[in-house]
């Protein structure tokens, strides 16, 4: 029997999801023959570990210190196997922006974009800064926060007199942001597992009740529906497919992530974000793609502990 730290909870805007992921995997490792223990990631987190000495670690945490890179560092210092992508990728997915960065230089389509700094905006003033955001014009547009998740910090912008207070909302959140066009389409998103080789579980669609994939959303049940398969052409889906695959490796995942993504109306792929830490609550979906691949929710959790344990 192998004892498994099960991280959850955290400081993040994200907690409350985060304590709701933990909780089904520590239910899922106890389910499938493990020893296991909860770590709320608010508390002494070092300490926890020194008494517990756990074989390896699941970081079922979702934002900043957890999914971007510091729990990581944390766990390889000490020497803990852990869940999921290491320092370096999962600091590059928490950054929406470097993200982009990175995703243009190797060519993967993702929607125009412009960045945003406080300093800047404090500095050039708003008719600079509405000048600027005019490149990615017409309408519509999104702004966001670069290190939230679960779409916390990211607002649509219709009209151009709602530009400032979003720019202004979305950097009450964090001191850079991005603004992006809106790509009309079909949102879909592509749960990742592996790195010998990777490979991509079943595309799910996602609509929403109204309209947004929103907070609400996301953990609210049947306020969105997850379509498996999209509705969409079996070469789009393909396409999408092989796009969120080249996300997944050139940020050097490893372990299991999910790539979100906009189909336009050309079935054209654009990379929206990845997650390196995504959700695993009744609603989440990464646990729905598994399901439809034939792996149970208590199956998944043991193939990413075991990839975990055994180096992947």
């Amino acid at each position: 029997m192998k004892k498994i730290a099960v991280f959850c909870g955290g400081t993040s805007s994200e907690r409350e999801v985060s304590l709701r992921s933990g909780e089904a995997v520590y239910q899922a490792l106890l389910a499938t023959g493990y020893s296991a223990v909860k770590i709320d990631a608010n508390t002494s987190i070092i300490e926890r570990l020194l008494q517990e000495r756990p074989d390896a670690a699941f970081i079922a945490l979702h934002g900043k210190l957890g999914e971007d890179g510091t729990l990581q560092g944390l766990l390889d210092i000490m020497g803990i196997p852990y869940t999921g992508p290491g320092v370096l990728a999962s600091a590059i997915g928490m950054n929406k922006l470097i993200t982009k960065k990175l995703l243009s230089y190797e060519g993967i389509p993702t929607p125009p974009f412009i960045s945003l700094n406080r300093k800047e905006v404090d500095t050039l003033g708003w008719t600079s800064v509405l000048n600027k955001i005019k490149q990615l014009y017409p309408l519509p547009l999104v702004v966001k926060a670069i290190t939230q998740g679960s779409t916390i910090g990211v607002f649509f912008v219709h009209r151009e007199e709602d530009i400032i207070a979003a720019v202004k909302d979305a950097l009450s959140f964090d001191s850079e942001i991005l603004v992006e066009k809106m790509i009309r389409g079909t949102e879909v998103t592509a749960a990742i597992m592996g790195d010998n080789p990777p490979v991509v579980l079943p595309l799910i669609e996602i609509t929403s009740v109204t309209g947004i994939y929103d907070y609400q959303s996301k953990y609210t049940p049947g306020m969105s529906q997850h379509l498996i398969p999209p509705n969409l052409p079996e070469t789009t889906q393909k396409l999408a497919s092989e796009v969120c695959l080249r996300t997944y490796q050139s940020i050097g995942c490893r372990g299991y992530a999910r790539v979100d993504c906009i189909i336009d109306t050309n079935g054209q792929p654009f990379v929206l974000e990845i997650n390196t830490a995504p959700g695993l609550t009744a609603t989440s979906l990464f646990p729905d793609a598994a399901r439809h691949a034939g792996i149970e929710f208590p199956e998944l959790v043991r193939q990413i502990v075991e990839m975990a344990r055994t180096g992947y």
